[in-house]
């Protein structure tokens, strides 16, 4: 049983999370802005006012905590980065920091020819400040993350919905996880099976993986 703080557990991805994480005996601390507006959490999670990009709520919650997973959405370009570097500087004056997994963005993933998906020419401009903020978190735990263990976890860039959760899954690390058709596809539920099977098992420490059918 693991002590879990989940940052954005009030959001699509976080609140499969939390749910997958309390279903299978976990201790869970959901940090939302709005504690009540999440009653639809399951029962024995402990919701808490939290913000990721507070240094305060980072020190108050990540004492006795063995994971933190950020699973924060929306925002403008620099929320990512603030979060990454918030949680970073707390948690490295801690003792016995806990491990962060941040939820990421797909758009970070790279081509066979090596170039992020986001740099490619016909990628979304409405979704280019939020991708370029996920890539600005990324780097910033590759490269100034010394002290604390970390993963990133990217879901598919395109065929990810929530769904039906199979229990099953893939992983790769940095190119989507296709299937025998070319499609990465996973569901909203099944990345959080995958995020709570890193959390028991670490495969992914201090590196970035993603996951597909």
């Amino acid at each position: 049983m693991s002590d879990i703080v989940v940052f954005g557990a009030g959001g699509t991805a976080g609140s499969r999370i939390t749910t997958e994480a309390v279903n299978r005996g976990h201790r869970v601390t959901a940090a939302v802005r709005r504690p009540e507006a999440t009653s639809y959490l399951p029962p024995g999670v402990d919701v808490v006012t939290g913000d990721a990009t507070s240094e305060r709520s980072v020190r108050e919650l990540a004492p006795g905590a063995d994971v933190i997973v950020v699973a924060v959405g929306g925002g403008e370009r620099a929320l990512w980065r603030d979060v990454a570097e918030n949680l970073i500087t707390v948690l490295r004056d801690l003792p016995n920091p806990p491990r962060v997994i941040h939820v990421g963005g797909g758009a970070t993933l790279l081509t066979p020819q090596g170039t992020a998906l986001l740099e490619e020419p016909d990628f979304p401009e409405e979704y280019r400040d939020a991708a370029l903020g996920q890539a600005d978190a990324l780097a910033w735990y590759r490269s100034s993350a010394a002290g604390v263990t970390w993963t990133y976890v990217s879901p598919p860039p395109v065929e990810f919905h929530p769904g039906e959760r199979t229990g099953h899954y893939r992983t790769g690390t940095d190119e989507p996880v296709a299937d025998e058709r070319g499609r990465a596809v996973l569901s909203y539920e099944d990345l959080a099976v995958a995020i709570v099977d890193e959390i028991e098992n670490p495969r992914f420490e201090n590196m970035r993986f993603t996951a597909g059918y």
